[in-house]
């Protein structure tokens, strides 16, 4: 059985033996990966030794005293949040020894391959097309909304593989290599002068089978894994008290009092505690999660997130005042990273926008809340035993 203590004796023979202040970068992940330290309730060979996942949190203050260096979890973290999980539960053993400790280490970066320009908020109607040649599929269509496409090696992926049966049950899951031939990125400048995202188009890009993950037409069950832990790694992520953008105002209120208006206190201070208890919930969210897979539960972290956020960056824009309206740098980037506190609150207010869009619309969220956590009926349908092709477009 695996003890904290036994933990933190696994943690000091790797540091003995692999010296962080002297140990190239990535030596030192790939070290630790196979020392099964990367994240311990993944199995032993993969990263992990099948040990609780709260005792993740003994490893990572035990390495931080020591110095070690982390693998960049906010450049990688598509792969760790959404991939990685995704692949431990439908990947085949060879496709988990493959794809997994490059994923976890950052040696390999990857993206998401699933909204489309006609098939956002109703993903279920994307278009691309997987058609089956001998031991590979022939993919062609076109994504969006792709962070991190750009740097990306690898990518998740959904595509139609059955237009004769209705929406849901046609799609299935892949792995896509993003240096094959026929994948063609292009950026998206965004309003906040960023091109974060980027558009992808897939022309007759081959996968070998032996890059599907789940069975044929089972790709929606395989993508709500992708899209229950997406939710929660962009809305859950551990904060202290004050983390996040309510800190960012809180600090600017107490070092200039001569802002201060009645009105805005009153706005902060609801703000304060509505930020701290979608804090606290995100707490308990994550020991849930320490008990098994995450469910629709992550919908509602996710949308407080998105409105926190929104919410609070447009505060302290009109707590600025004319501070506020100034835009630092509008030079087109294509950053691997979303960097919300290294720049201005005119970039924080801008860029909070996209928050009720990626990782599923706030509307679509509350629908999920609706129907999955509150067991409301579902809205009236008319698409469901359709078959795809015969869906009015």
């Amino acid at each position: 059985m695996v003890t904290a203590e036994g933990l933190r004796e696994r943690v000091a023979a790797l540091v003995a033996a692999y010296d962080p202040g002297r140990t190239d970068r990535g030596d030192f992940l790939r070290a630790r990966f196979d020392a099964g330290l990367a994240w311990v309730h993944y199995p032993e060979g993969l990263g992990g030794l099948g040990a609780p996942r709260a005792l993740q949190e003994v490893v990572e203050a035990e390495l931080a005293a020591a110095g070690a260096p982390d693998n960049e979890p906010r450049r990688i973290g598509i792969g760790l949040g959404m991939a990685a999980p995704t692949i431990l539960r439908f990947g085949t053993e060879e496709q988990k020894t493959r794809l997994l400790r490059p994923l976890w280490t950052g040696d390999e970066v990857w993206c998401q391959l699933f909204s489309e320009p006609g098939a956002g908020s109703d993903l279920a109607g994307l278009r691309t097309r997987a058609v089956r040649d001998g031991d590979d599929w022939v993919v062609t269509g076109q994504k969006v909304w792709t962070s991190n496409a750009h740097s990306a090696r690898w990518a998740i992926l959904i595509a139609r593989t059955d237009p004769d049966v209705p929406k849901h049950r046609g799609i299935t899951y892949f792995v896509c290599d993003m240096q094959d031939p026929g994948v063609d990125v292009r950026p998206l400048r965004q309003i906040t002068g960023e091109a974060e995202f980027n558009e992808v188009f897939l022309t007759d890009v081959r996968i070998p089978d032996s890059l599907r993950l789940g069975e044929i037409g089972d790709g929606w069950r395989v993508a709500q894994t992708t899209l229950n832990n997406e939710r929660v790694a962009i809305g859950g992520a551990a904060l202290p008290r004050e983390g996040g953008m309510i800190g960012t105002v809180a600090k600017t209120w107490r070092e200039r009092p001569e802002l201060r208006t009645p009105d805005l206190h009153d706005r902060l201070l609801r703000l304060w505690v509505d930020s701290e208890v979608t804090r606290l919930t995100g707490e308990r969210l994550r020991q849930q999660l320490a008990l098994g897979a995450p469910g629709p539960e992550g919908a509602g972290i996710k949308l407080a997130f998105a409105r926190l956020n929104q919410q609070v960056s447009g505060l302290e824009v009109e707590l600025l005042g004319e501070d506020g309206l100034r835009y630092g740098d509008w030079t087109t980037t294509r950053p691997e990273i979303v960097d919300f506190y290294g720049r201005d609150a005119g970039y924080r207010y801008l860029r909070a926008k996209g928050n009720s869009i990626e990782g599923g619309t706030s509307e679509i969220l509350r629908n999920i809340i609706a129907e999955r956590v509150l067991g409301l009926p579902s809205e009236p349908r008319t698409d469901k035993d359709a078959a795809w092709k015969d869906l009015p477009r």
